[in-house]
């Protein structure tokens, strides 16, 4: 009776199983074919994790079939093998007990290895699985700023900065230093590593590489309010001459990223453009990190050093001066400030904003294309 149906069958699978892999037509396969050898060896650790799991998943679920079938009630041939009064089988207790045990002692000595080899503040050992890093080149050092809602990228080994774009060199050692403005959030390059938190005050690092050439897109995986969704950056690895044309481009803006036109480019935007700064204050990170950019405010660096000297004693207990860090009166935003959130960077042409607010170059290059595509 089944097998006039069984074509039937067949061919329903057939036109099913393109219909449900269909959704999956749409996604970015990002984190299982990346670029860099930080984001490869972890996209290694989760398919070598999985497949361990599997490793004892899979028989369960087949064996829940094979014993569905097999001793089902209309099966006849096993009646002889029913033994109603079974309670224990060493060979089993055997099988049972140890194959889940061996499994968990892989994923316990890969976790730990990981561990310690894909510590993000661990430098670089290789370049990729075959190349080694010379122990004469220096890392090169990209200081990270999340913004609402926009990212800052400062190149203080080049003297320049740009906001919503990345650009790396292929082949040579990045250290990222990498903080926030206001509130808690998190770098993320599918393409070059895993996320990291970016949180204010306090300042995390992350080392990876590019290994190859490449346009992709870097976010905040870490929900920061009502302009998180445009929260993206252009992110660009280039071969050495790419890298060194763009670093002259950047260097041509005639802007220069102080504090002032930083604490402008802090205040709360969306969908900001992409911007230029030929030069930037050496000094200013280790401020955004301290929480004293704005002038007049004291750093948590000079508060922790007081603190360690046994206090500044009781007179110091009514000096507050210096010392408002949370909004309104934070390091960024002024209490009179009301900007809710603009459609575009205050500091970009035709914004709103005060009429006094530094200018920043935002000429057209490459990566605003790559940028914009992404709004």
């Amino acid at each position: 009776m089944s097998q006039p149906h069984s074509p039937l069958r067949i061919r329903l699978l057939r036109w099913s199983v393109p219909i449900l892999a269909a959704p999956l037509a749409g996604c970015n396969w990002v984190v299982m074919n990346p670029s860099g050898d930080i984001a490869l060896q972890q996209r290694d650790l989760i398919l070598i994790s999985t497949a361990l799991m599997l490793l004892i998943v899979l028989p369960v679920m087949a064996l829940v079939v094979v014993f569905a079938m097999r001793y089902r009630a209309t099966n006849k041939a096993t009646d002889a093998d029913y033994d109603p009064d079974w309670d224990h089988s060493t060979k089993l207790e055997l099988l049972i007990w140890s194959a889940p045990l061996l499994i968990i002692i892989a994923l316990g000595a890969l976790t730990w290895v990981s561990t310690h080899k894909l510590d993000p503040y661990r430098p670089l050992d290789r370049i990729d699985a075959k190349t080694a890093v010379d122990p004469k080149v220096k890392p090169m050092t990209v200081e990270v700023v999340a913004l609402d809602w926009k990212w800052l990228f400062i190149y203080p080994d080049l003297g320049v900065a740009t906001v919503n774009e990345l650009v790396l060199p292929t082949n040579v050692p990045v250290r990222f230093d990498i903080t926030a403005s206001t509130v808690m959030n998190s770098f993320y390059v599918p393409e070059l590593a895993g996320q990291i938190y970016a949180m204010p005050g306090m300042k995390t690092q992350l080392h990876a590489v590019a290994n190859k050439p490449i346009t992709s897109t870097g976010f905040s995986a870490n929900y920061s309010g009502a302009g998180f969704t445009h929260m993206r950056f252009a992110y660009k690895a280039m071969d050495k001459a790419g890298f060194d044309a763009w670093a002259a481009q950047v260097r041509a803006s005639k802007v220069s990223l102080d504090r002032n036109v930083y604490l402008a480019l802090a205040r709360p935007s969306e969908k900001a453009p992409v911007a230029y700064f030929g030069a930037t204050d050496p000094k200013l990170f280790d401020a955004i990190v301290n929480l004293c950019p704005k002038p007049g405010q004291r750093c948590m660096s000079e508060l922790m050093h007081v603190d360690m000297m046994g206090g500044a004693g009781k007179e110091s207990a009514h000096d507050t001066q210096g010392l408002q860090y949370d909004f309104p009166n934070s390091h960024v935003i002024e209490q009179s400030d009301q900007n809710k959130g603009q459609e575009t960077a205050p500091d970009a042409p035709g914004a709103p904003g005060p009429h006094h607010e530094p200018a920043i170059d935002h000429s057209n290059h490459s990566g605003a294309d790559a940028h914009a595509q992404h709004r």
